[in-house]
């Protein structure tokens, strides 16, 4: 096979060399791929700040969000203040084809858009994080469904999909002009509700030695976080794709059953995350009320961590 061809302008090059160790793919496999699913992949990328994770021939996958100064002029951009590094980055938006393309053969394998167009957050997420195991899947798949149980007790609706990895992400559309912190709130009131469902099972606790072998329920994909999109594929051994599946459905899969090489041909023409998502939602006012009552995660285990750590010195 040639190693070069051009597609849509776009000059692909060296696509025979192996994706990645463990890929079981080459360059050609994520091109293809992503090529034969780009009219899926690209409505939600659309306009969002995007991250992706690229990985070159003999070095470790890297994070790459500021868009290269040797992009082609017709990539287009958006320049976001990034509060946490304290400083502007400009993420390249991923709106058409040739954009994926050039992506591509960049390398880039995991695309991780933001959460926002323009100033609106869209999405209320919950990241399923199971623990290490030869079941962890099928756990992260148990603990959905208490998030879904929880969405139901509230009158609301979302879609599900694998993350490619190991867990599993419920994505809730929410009504323009939800605010961010609000949505934030509503995320842990949800959360923790989902938890009470089945304590057993589900843990909110973000400091992973407090989680006793239980799924994790993040709720703090809110704000300035990314979360994998539906379609990418992810840097895992046999190249996995999160892929969108009927919540009927979720417990009859495993994430192995979609990857570069089976995913477009099971999706044939259809677009199940499209298809499978509600339409935007407001919140409701209990549970927002509700969710400004939880301390934020990340800060509650960062003060935490702080004070563990003068234990152990002070007992030392």
């Amino acid at each position: 096979m040639a190693g070069d061809e051009t597609r849509d302008g776009v000059s692909l090059t060296n696509l025979d060399q192996p994706l990645f160790d463990g890929a079981g793919a080459t360059k050609r496999d994520l091109v293809d791929y992503l090529d034969a699913v780009a009219d899926r992949i690209i409505p939600v990328l659309r306009d969002r700040a995007l991250s992706v994770i690229r990985v070159r021939p003999g070095q470790e996958p890297f994070v790459q969000k500021n868009l290269p100064k040797y992009a082609p002029e017709w990539v287009r951009s958006v320049s976001v203040w990034a509060e946490a590094s304290r400083r502007q980055v400009t993420y390249a938006l991923c709106n058409d084809r040739r954009t994926l393309l050039w992506f591509a053969n960049q390398r880039a394998v995991e695309y991780h858009p933001g959460l926002f167009v323009g100033s609106h957050p869209t999405h209320m997420i919950l990241d399923l994080d199971p623990p290490d195991g030869s079941d962890s899947f099928e756990l992260a798949v148990r603990g959905a469904f208490l998030v879904r149980q929880a969405l139901d007790d509230a009158g609301l609706a979302g879609a599900v999909k694998t993350s490619g990895a190991k867990g599993v992400h419920v994505f809730v559309p929410v009504a323009e002009g939800t605010g961010v912190e609000d949505l934030a709130a509503a995320t842990r009131a949800l959360a923790a509700r989902a938890e009470r469902v089945d304590p057993a099972l589900a843990t909110t606790a973000f400091i992973r030695e407090d989680r006793a072998g239980k799924v994790f329920i993040d709720s703090t994909r809110a704000g300035g976080a990314t979360v994998a999109a539906a379609y990418s594929p992810r840097i895992r051994p046999g190249a996995p794709v999160s892929f969108p599946v009927a919540w009927e459905s979720l417990d009859q899969v495993v994430p192995a059953d979609f990857t570069v090489h089976t995913a477009a041909a099971l999706l044939k023409d259809a677009d199940p995350w499209a298809e499978s998502m509600p339409g935007p939602q407001r919140l409701p006012a209990d549970l927002v009320e509700e969710g400004h009552t939880i301390p934020i995660a990340r800060v509650q285990a960062m003060h935490e961590g702080k004070r563990r750590a003068r234990a152990r010195r002070s007992s030392s």
